[in-house]
C-alpha cells in the first residue's frame, strides 16, 4: 500500500496538518496540531518557527505510523504563504520569529515606497501591490532589526524562506534550500513573467540575493526526507502555496475555473491559463502553478480574516466552545437584526488594501447576544467574498459556479448564505481539505502516480450543491448594510 500513498504536509496559519492519501484521493489517515499565535504589538503577528517545525513533524510522524514503518511513494508540502523565516545556514536556527502574512508592521515602509512612485513597477513585475502582506518588506525588517543580520545575510550565512522552504530545509537535514514558483510569486521579489528573482526588486527592497532559495517547478525533485529527522526516507515531489494547492485539489485547472478557500483567511482564485491578467480593481495576478517549465497564471482576491474571526469568538470572546456551534447559533435567528461585524483585525485585504482599518461591530442593541455576533462573523466572510467577486466581475471574470473548501465549509448554513449573498451556485467537494490534496497531487505526479492534470481533474467529486434562494431585495439590503459598516471602519480622522 505504501507505494501507492502520498503524504501531504499542510502547514497553516493556526495549525499544522499531515494527511495520507491513496492514489484515488481517499483520505487514509491524518493528524493535526494547533500552535501558538504571538501578537507583540498592534497589527503584529508572529510564529515561533520551532513551533511550526515541531507541530509539522509531530503530525507527519502520526500519519507515518499508520504505514507500519513503510515509506509513502512521495511527500508533498503546502503552506501558509508570504510568512517569512530567516535562519542560520550552519545551525538551522531562526534569527527571529516568523513574521506572519497577516502582520502589518511594515505599513510605513510600504507607504514610503508608494509615495516614491515604485508601486506601478512592482506590480508590472510581480502582479502584486506594495503591501505589508508580502514577504519582501518582512525580510528587510528582520535584516534591519536583528543585530548583525544584514551583514551576515550579505556574507551568505543566512537563508530566507517562506514556510515551505523552512520545512524543506529541516526535512532534508539542511541539504536543500529551494521553493516553488507559486511561493516565490508571493514575495514581491520574483518576476512572474521572466520566472526569475528580479534584480531591480532586490535593489528596491535591499535584499541580498545570497539568502534566496532556488525556484523550482511545483512538481519536481525537492530532495528526500532524512531518516534521522523524520524516521523514513521518501522523495519530496511537490510544493505549492496553500491557495494554489487548493485550486489544484479542486480541479480548477482550466481558464475560468474558480475556487474559494475558507481557512484562517479567505482566498478566491480563478485560473487564467497562460495569460497573466492585469486587474484594474486591486486584485492580484499570481502564478497558479508551473509544471515542466510552463507557467499558468491566476487572478486572486485575498481576505485576511475568515475562520480567524470564528477562532476569535472562541478564544477571544469565549462565546462559543467550538467553531461547529456557530451553525446552530446562526440558523436559530430569523435574520441578522442589523448586526454587522467587520473583522479588520489586521487591516482589510482586497479589494480595499487598507492596513490602517480595524475591526468593529455595529448595530448593537440590548437584545444583541452571542448568536447575533456569531452570525455576523459568518455573514462577514460571505460579504467579503462578494466584494472579491464584484471586483473580478469588473475585471471581466464572471463564474457560473464557485467551488469551496477549507474547514469553514463544513458549516452548511454558511455555504447556503454564501450562495444566497453571491447569487451564485456553491459546490462543496467530498474532500474539503483540498489544500493538502493539491500538494499530494503534485507529489503524485512527480512520483508517476498520475499521468497529468486530466487524471487529477477526474478525481474531483461533489458532496453537496447549494443553490441561491434569497430574494434580490433582501440580498441588496444586506449588502448595503455591509458597505455602510465597512465605510465606518475606513473613516480617517
Amino acid at each position: 500500500m505504501s507505494r501507492e500513498t502520498i503524504l501531504a504536509i499542510d502547514q497553516g496559519t493556526t495549525s499544522s496538518r499531515s494527511m495520507l492519501f491513496s492514489a484515488d484521493a481517499a483520505v487514509l489517515a491524518q493528524g493535526q496540531q494547533e500552535f501558538r499565535q504571538i501578537f507583540p504589538a498592534d497589527g503584529w503577528v508572529e510564529h515561533d518557527p520551532e513551533d511550526i517545525w515541531q507541530s509539522s513533524l509531530a503530525t507527519l510522524r502520526t500519519v507515518h505510523e499508520t504505514l507500519d514503518g513503510h515509506a509513502p511513494a512521495a511527500i508533498g508540502i503546502t503552506n501558509q504563504r508570504e510568512t517569512t523565516v530567516i535562519w542560520d545556514r550552519a545551525s538551522g536556527r531562526p534569527v527571529y520569529n516568523a513574521i506572519v502574512w497577516q502582520d502589518r508592521r511594515t505599513a510605513p515602509l510600504c507607504r514610503q515606497l508608494k509615495e516614491s512612485g515604485a508601486e506601478a513597477d512592482v506590480t508590472a513585475r510581480t502582479g502584486l501591490l506594495l503591501d505589508p502582506y508580502f514577504s519582501a518588506t518582512k525580510i528587510a525588517w528582520i535584516l534591519d532589526h536583528v543585530s548583525g543580520a544584514r551583514e551576515r545575510a550579505e556574507r551568505g550565512e543566512l537563508a530566507f524562506g517562506t514556510v515551505d522552504s523552512f520545512l524543506l530545509w529541516r526535512l532534508t537535514g539542511g541539504r536543500v534550500h529551494a521553493t516553488d514558483a507559486t511561493n516565490a510569486s508571493r514575495t514581491n521579489l520574483y518576476n512572474i513573467h521572466t520566472g526569475e528573482w528580479d534584480e531591480e526588486l532586490l535593489r528596491l527592497f535591499a535584499i541580498p540575493r545570497a539568502i534566496l532559495p532556488e525556484v523550482r517547478d511545483c512538481a519536481g525533485n525537492f530532495g528526500t526526507s532524512d531518516p534521522a529527522v523524520c524516521g523514513f526516507s521518501a522523495a519530496i515531489g511537490g510544493i505549492a502555496g496553500d491557495q494554489q494547492a487548493a485550486a489544484i485539489g479542486q480541479g480548477c485547472l482550466a481558464p475560468g475555473e474558480i475556487k474559494s478557500t475558507y481557512g484562517t483567511g479567505c482566498f478566491v482564485l480563478v485560473n487564467t491559463g497562460g495569460q497573466a491578467l492585469n486587474s484594474a480593481n486591486k486584485l492580484l495576478t499570481t502564478i497558479a502553478y508551473r509544471l515542466n517549465g510552463k507557467t499558468s497564471y491566476a487572478l486572486e482576491g485575498s481576505i485576511f480574516i475568515a475562520g480567524a474571526a470564528v477562532q476569535w469568538l472562541r478564544d477571544g470572546l469565549g462565546i462559543i466552545a467550538s467553531a461547529a456551534e456557530t451553525e446552530a447559533l446562526a440558523a436559530g435567528l430569523d435574520g441578522n437584526h442589523g448586526v454587522y461585524l467587520v473583522p479588520a483585525f489586521t487591516g482589510l485585504g482586497a479589494p480595499y488594501w487598507d492596513p490602517e482599518a480595524r475591526g468593529a461591530i455595529s448595530g448593537l442593541t440590548r437584545d444583541t447576544g452571542p448568536a447575533h455576533i456569531a452570525r455576523a462573523a459568518l455573514e462577514a466572510i460571505a460579504y467579503q467574498t462578494s466584494d472579491l467577486l464584484a471586483a473580478m466581475a469588473a475585471d471581466g471574470v464572471t463564474p457560473s459556479a464557485l467551488r469551496v473548501d477549507g474547514g469553514m465549509v463544513a458549516n452548511s448554513w454558511f455555504c447556503q448564505f454564501l450562495a444566497d449573498i453571491l447569487a451564485l451556485s456553491v459546490d462543496r467537494p467530498v474532500v474539503t481539505e483540498t489544500t493538502a490534496l493539491g500538494a499530494a497531487f503534485l507529489a503524485g505526479m512527480q512520483a508517476g502516480l498520475y499521468g497529468g492534470m486530466e487524471d487529477i481533474r477526474a478525481t474531483w467529486r461533489q458532496e453537496r450543491h447549494f443553490a441561491p434562494a434569497m430574494a434580490e431585495e433582501e440580498r441588496r439590503k444586506l449588502l448595503n448594510g455591509w458597505a455602510h459598516a465597512v465605510a465606518m471602519v475606513r473613516m480617517k480622522e
